[in-house]
């Protein structure tokens, strides 16, 4: 649903510019704000949404929460919704998982993998749905086809004979969606995550149609850390272009950015750029001698995935450190005592920068709809901003890693400019159902010798749920920015010199020429 504005993400908008607003207006000890934010949200007595104007309150509150990074609450407890936020106050508060939550009393409890008749059945004499079902299971009342649930297998052959079409399977949006089948219902028929195979990519949450699942933020945690005297710069994923409208043109992000209190921002396809040539590196010293394939490194709901699915196939995976991470240690080679943000489309990005071997190069993770809300709360005007160098320093292969192929494209351009005599041989996958049957098929051996790409997010990373513009057109923007760049490809980066060790001096990043 992403690029249709609904009422899901307004609310969703909402609730991040109001807890963006209490963060930037925070005095010591006063959290007194947070429980008139719901009324502000939701006023007046009458519902908007759903049957009662309490419920829609009572689920404000609980997102407000998560915006905050603070836990979920049963519907049964009561309390006022600023209980514990005093434990947000401070910048180096991290999440508690689980990342993903769903709101319970929010869920609608939509049927899930229902195959029914609709009203358009005609009964037609030939009765192919009742010829092909294996259980007996289809009958006709009153001259119309009738499905017993108690005998139906959901096999799905009744729906592709049916000659009319009416026939059809119903599944639980959040649940179709997740290519981890972690979704299941609880006693009372409401989704609930499996959170042993949850990986975070989050598309439940953007495919589910009552806003009912939302995941934990750091809003107020990153503006407290703006509001301190320790510089924090915005690292900004490649999949920006476009996503905050027409106004926000390259040539004003900084500035964009600086308005909220960054210090200054960096592209993360300079990261990307060096993810690509360790990888690239990587492939041609261990394909084939070492290992049969090498899977990419910098999705990391795919990494995720990997191994907890095929632990065994998951040492294939490049060892390269990802686009976000390389980007964060530039920035604190270079600012010691700087604390960095990753602002990008990514829900399980947040996951990643909770490990602790990477929670010394990102301090912060924000989605693109949640810096959306910062940009709400100061009142910014896209229009008035002044023009300054657009984003800069990053090839169009770096670019490029935020739509589905990108990746695999980058590391075989720069693999045929220094081994020209080896051979890549390329599979690329899209989603996790997909992705699942890409390793599958690497398992039983079908992709020895190859690169393989995994993207979580159907589309790449200009389809994760943090995002906010149609997918396609987020696609066109970044190719459109790739043809832009001044260098094409990854080998042609400035800063591969340090890629090494990220310890030796390297040229001015924040302030490079602007490309032509």
């Amino acid at each position: 649903m992403r690029g249709i504005y609904t009422s899901v993400n307004d609310i969703r908008k909402r609730v991040f510019a109001e807890v963006a607003r209490l963060s930037y207006d925070y005095k010591e000890g006063d959290l007194s704000q947070m429980e008139q934010i719901p009324y502000k949200i939701i006023p007046g007595e009458e519902s908007l949404y759903r049957e009662s104007v309490f419920l829609e309150r009572a689920i404000v509150k609980e997102r407000m929460r998560l915006a905050m990074g603070l836990p979920l609450r049963n519907a049964d407890e009561q309390a006022p919704v600023s209980q514990g936020a005093d434990e947000c106050v401070q910048p180096e508060k991290y999440y508690q998982p689980p990342l993903i939550n769903i709101i319970k009393f929010a869920c609608h409890k939509c049927p899930d993998n229902i195959v029914y008749v609709t009203d358009t059945c005609q009964g037609c004499l030939a009765h192919p749905c009742q010829e092909v079902c294996p259980k007996d299971a289809i009958s006709f009342v009153n001259g119309k086809s009738f499905i017993d649930q108690e005998k139906c297998i959901k096999c799905g052959k009744c729906i592709s004979v049916c000659p009319y079409g009416s026939i059809m399977r119903q599944e639980r949006p959040c649940a179709k969606a997740c290519g981890m089948k972690a979704i299941g219902s609880d006693e009372y028929g409401r989704a609930d995550i499996d959170q042993e195979k949850c990986v975070s990519c989050g598309m439940c949450l953007a495919n589910c149609p009552f806003g009912a699942i939302a995941d934990k933020a750091q809003i107020f945690q990153t503006i407290q850390a703006i509001k301190s005297d320790v510089p924090v710069y915005a690292a900004i994923a490649p999949a920006i272009v476009g996503q905050f409208g027409p106004s926000l043109t390259s040539n004003k992000i900084r500035s964009a950015f600086r308005a909220l209190g960054f210090e200054d921002v960096m592209e993360v396809a300079i990261g990307a750029d060096l993810c690509t040539l360790q990888e690239a590196e990587d492939f041609v010293e261990e394909v084939p001698s070492k290992l049969p394939f090498m899977a990419t490194s910098c999705c990391p709901a795919w990494s995720s995935m990997a191994r907890k699915l095929f632990p065994e196939q998951s040492k294939c995976i490049s060892m390269a450190l990802t686009p976000m991470v390389l980007t964060g240690r530039l920035l604190k080679e270079k600012h010691p005592e700087c604390k960095v943000a990753f602002i990008g489309p990514c829900a399980a990005k947040k996951l990643e920068a909770m490990r602790a071997s990477i929670r010394s190069d990102i301090d912060f993770v924000l989605t693109f709809e949640e810096v959306m809300g910062m940009f709400e709360a100061k009142g910014i005007n896209f229009d008035e901003l002044p023009i300054d160098r657009s984003m800069h320093g990053a090839s169009g292969d770096g670019r490029g890693f935020s739509v589905s192929g990108g990746v695999a494209g980058a590391v075989v351009n720069c693999i045929k400019e220094k081994y020209p005599n080896k051979e890549v041989k390329v599979a690329s996958a899209q989603g996790l159902d997909e992705c699942r049957k890409l390793l599958t098929a690497a398992k039983a051996g079908k992709y020895d010798g190859y690169l393989l790409e995994g993207m979580a997010c159907p589309g790449g990373c200009v389809a994760g749920a943090g995002t906010i513009q149609p997918i396609a057109k987020s696609a066109a923007n970044v190719k459109s920015q790739v043809k832009a760049s001044t260098n094409q490809y990854a080998y042609q980066s400035d800063y591969q010199d340090i890629l090494p060790t990220l310890e030796s001096k390297y040229k001015e990043l924040i302030h490079a020429p602007e490309d032509k």
